[in-house]
């Protein structure tokens, strides 16, 4: 995977913007629709990967866009109830679902069905957790569906606010996960 290099190059040069300035979460948190802007590094089995992140979810589907330098899009994942699609340069697979496929082309994955509760800072509300909070009420570990997810910086204080940096593991997978900006009902 030559442009995995591309991008660790072109992350670890990064050029320093201003923070957007943040936008207040709907009531239903839960059951928004969002996009966020980020930066997300992926260590496997002692390989290094790094790129920035685009990341649209909506109730039926999500798309993952890892960017290259100057905001190429290097690879897309696509989910939605029917299928999951993911396209590298020329090259598009196909599966069932997205689990499956990323870790057939990538192998390893993101698990999308938690993640966008986690990325909000709460549990999937199906299946059991192990949860941690800080004194302010914040979660600082979660533990569900054999992933563990340390909560390591927040937007504020307050016990509802979002997360900013996130780092996820499950088995020989360590996912560091950067929130620079949040967009509600793309």
């Amino acid at each position: 995977m030559g442009w995995w290099s591309i991008l660790l190059v072109s992350v670890l040069s990064g050029c320093a913007l201003l923070p957007p300035a943040p936008v207040a979460p709907p009531a239903q948190l839960e059951t928004a629709a969002f996009a966020l802007n980020g930066r997300i590094s992926i260590n496997h089995r002692g390989e290094r990967h790094s790129a920035g992140l685009r990341w649209t979810h909506q109730a039926q589907s999500d798309e993952i866009l890892l960017l290259a330098p100057l905001g190429r899009t290097a690879a897309r994942v696509y989910r939605d109830a029917r299928q999951a699609t993911l396209d590298e340069g020329d090259k598009h697979y196909q599966a069932s679902d997205v689990e499956t496929l990323m870790e057939q082309v990538l192998h390893w994955h993101l698990p999308l069905r938690g993640l966008h509760h986690w990325a909000l800072g709460m549990a999937e509300a199906s299946s059991p957790a192990k949860i941690e909070r800080a004194a302010n009420g914040q979660i600082s570990m979660l533990q569900q569906d054999g992933w563990k997810v340390l909560y390591l910086r927040y937007d504020g204080t307050m016990p509802n606010s979002l997360p900013k940096r996130m780092q996820l593991s499950h088995e020989d997978l360590q996912v560091q996960l950067l929130i620079d900006e949040w967009e509600w009902n793309p």
